[in-house]
C-alpha cells in the first residue's frame, strides 16, 4: 500500500478518524493511503465526500484492508470510462498516449475516486489528476513528452511524478529549480527528488 492507493475496508468503523467523526462519511467509499510515517500495520488515509470541503484524515490497520485499487489499476479502465465530463473525456484521449510513453501511470484525485467506486464527486470544472511513477530519473525527452499531455486538454490536467521516495508537481519539475518533495516525513525542498530518498 502506496499513496494514491484506494483502500476499500472490511467494515464500516476500520476507519479512526484523526478527530471527529463526519456525517458525510460513506463506509462503502474508498479511502486514499497518504504520506505520513505510521507504526508497523498502520496505514494513513484519507476519506473524502461528495463535496471538495468533505475531507478528512485519520488512519486503518492493514489487516481491515479488504481490497486496493491502484492507479496502475484505474488505468486501465480509463480507456473505457463511460461519461462526458470534460476530465475523462481527457483521461480517454490521454490513455493511448500515457500507455505509449511505456510508464506506470494511472489517474488520482477525482477522477481515480470516481473511476474506482462511481460517486459522484466530479464537475464540469474538475481538474485531471495524474499520477506517473518513476523510481529512476527520466530523461529529458520523457519529461518534454509529459509536459505536452496538457496541450488541447479540455480541462487542467495536474501530474504528479512519484519516485518511490517522494512525489512532486511535474510542472513545477519542469520549470528548473527546487521542487517540493512531498515525503511520509513531511513536505522538504529538493534540487533533485532522485538523490533526494
Amino acid at each position: 500500500m502506496v499513496p494514491h492507493d484506494l483502500l476499500f475496508v472490511r467494515r464500516p468503523d476500520a476507519f479512526a478518524c484523526d478527530g471527529a467523526r463526519p456525517d458525510w462519511l460513506d463506509p462503502a467509499a474508498p479511502l486514499v493511503v497518504r504520506r505520513e510515517a505510521t507504526a508497523p500495520g498502520i496505514v494513513p488515509v484519507g476519506a473524502r465526500g461528495l463535496a471538495r470541503n468533505e475531507r478528512c484524515k485519520g488512519y486503518v490497520a492493514a489487516s481491515d484492508v479488504a481490497s486496493i485499487v491502484t492507479p496502475r489499476m484505474l488505468a486501465a479502465r480509463a480507456r473505457t470510462a463511460d461519461g462526458d465530463l470534460p476530465c475523462i473525456a481527457a483521461l480517454r484521449a490521454l490513455a493511448p498516449r500515457l500507455d505509449a510513453l511505456d510508464v506506470d501511470w494511472g489517474p488520482a484525485g477525482g477522477a481515480g475516486f470516481w473511476l474506482a467506486c462511481g460517486l459522484p464527486v466530479l464537475r464540469a470544472s474538475s481538474d485531471l489528476d495524474l499520477l506517473v511513477r518513476l523510481p529512476r530519473r527520466p530523461s529529458a525527452g520523457l519529461i518534454e513528452a509529459l509536459c505536452a499531455l496538457s496541450d488541447g486538454q479540455p480541462c487542467r490536467l495536474d501530474i504528479q511524478l512519484d519516485t518511490g521516495a517522494g512525489g512532486f508537481a511535474l510542472a513545477e519539475y519542469a520549470r528548473g529549480g527546487r521542487v517540493l518533495f512531498k515525503t511520509d516525513a513531511g513536505p522538504r525542498l529538493v534540487d533533485d527528488p532522485w538523490e533526494a530518498a
